[in-house]
């Protein structure tokens, strides 16, 4: 049988002029936070299984180190090798001096090796627009693709996570919506000081309403969700852990902080290799049997199991989640005998 397609997305409209064509589902199950002006981190950086690589202008940069470290991302990103990563530099936010020139110097001088911009702090749709404006300009000024590099949006407080629906719906280039917990739990006053962990006093898991309502408004709007960081990092079974509940929800990836965060990132957001086989099996089973030579049946036997249209759709999620692993399969189907 012919492999299908991997699944594909529209991203939600509004914003710019920013055009709708750009594949916006790229792997993101481990993506890992490297200091802007840390040039040995950048290096290594580069020969790290990571899916993604977010060089940091924000919080991983002292004031005084940004100025020059939007100069040292650059000559990485120009010069350095990432294939098979997803680049992406984290500016800083619009309530800071240094958001504007973070974007200007980033994108002019290597926008055609960049493929993302991450947002921190967002609070409203119009912030998401006014970085989707300033993107465009660049591009038009540069002579760049309109609308190539993405927006990453990240909800660190109450109101962003209020306003998600509308942020997530704000351009066209969003393709993902993070999870901030470390600035977030502040904003709420959560009894914790271990980001990422349960506050002590509470019998359930006081991230579930959260992690929904981003996951919720990313899905609504044909987006990625991404949970935030883990910073215990050296205490790879709490990482786990904590991975384990945000991939179960359905999140794609969540951000690493340490070498040794890798591999567990992206074994946890991967399927199974079996559920891989079996998602694949259901796409086959289900091409055939709609077919003509197979019938045309809208639902049928595979083994003792009944698929259906639903069946494929839920297929296709493990289906796609394995492709971009670069999984490979160890079955196939097989047209029944008449």
């Amino acid at each position: 049988m012919t492999a299908h397609p991997s699944p594909t997305t529209t991203p939600a409209t509004g914003g710019s002029a920013a055009q709708n064509s750009f594949d916006r589902l790229r792997p993101r199950r481990s993506c890992l936070a490297v200091p802007g002006s840390n040039p040995r981190f950048l290096e290594k950086a580069q020969g790290l299984p990571a899916d993604q690589v977010f060089l940091d202008l924000e919080d991983a940069c002292a004031p005084l180190a940004k100025p020059e470290a939007r100069h040292t991302i650059v000559k990485f990103l120009n010069e350095g090798d990432w294939t098979g990563k997803t680049r992406v530099v984290r500016v800083n936010d619009w309530t800071t001096e240094w958001t504007y020139r973070d974007v200007v110097t980033v994108v002019e001088g290597a926008g055609q090796n960049l493929d993302c911009i991450m947002l921190p702090k967002v609070q409203d749709a119009q912030q998401v627009v006014a970085l989707d404006l300033l993107l465009t300009q660049i591009e038009k000024t540069m002579g760049f693709e309109v609308g190539r590099i993405g927006i990453e949006a990240q909800i660190e407080n109450a109101q962003g996570l209020n306003n998600v629906n509308e942020i997530a719906q704000a351009s066209p280039r969003l393709e993902t919506i993070i999870f901030g917990p470390a600035d977030f739990m502040a904003s709420i006053n959560m009894k914790s000081l271990v980001v990422g962990e349960q506050p002590p006093g509470y019998p359930a898991d006081a991230y579930h309403y959260i992690l929904m309502k981003i996951l919720m408004a990313a899905r609504a709007n044909n987006l990625q969700a991404i949970d935030g960081p883990y910073l215990q990092i050296r205490n790879v079974d709490g990482f786990r852990a904590v991975a384990q509940r945000a991939a179960a929800l359905g999140f794609d990836g969540k951000w690493v902080l340490h070498p040794g965060q890798v591999d567990a990132a992206n074994e946890v957001f991967s399927p199974s290799q079996e559920d891989y086989d079996h998602a694949e099996l259901i796409l086959d089973a289900y091409e055939y049997y709609t077919s003509e030579a197979g019938g045309k049946k809208g639902s049928a036997m595979l083994g003792d199991e009944m698929i259906d249209e639903a069946s494929r759709k839920m297929a296709l999620v493990i289906a796609g989640k394995g492709r971009a692993a670069g999984m490979q399969r160890t079955s196939k189907f097989e047209i029944p005998e008449a």
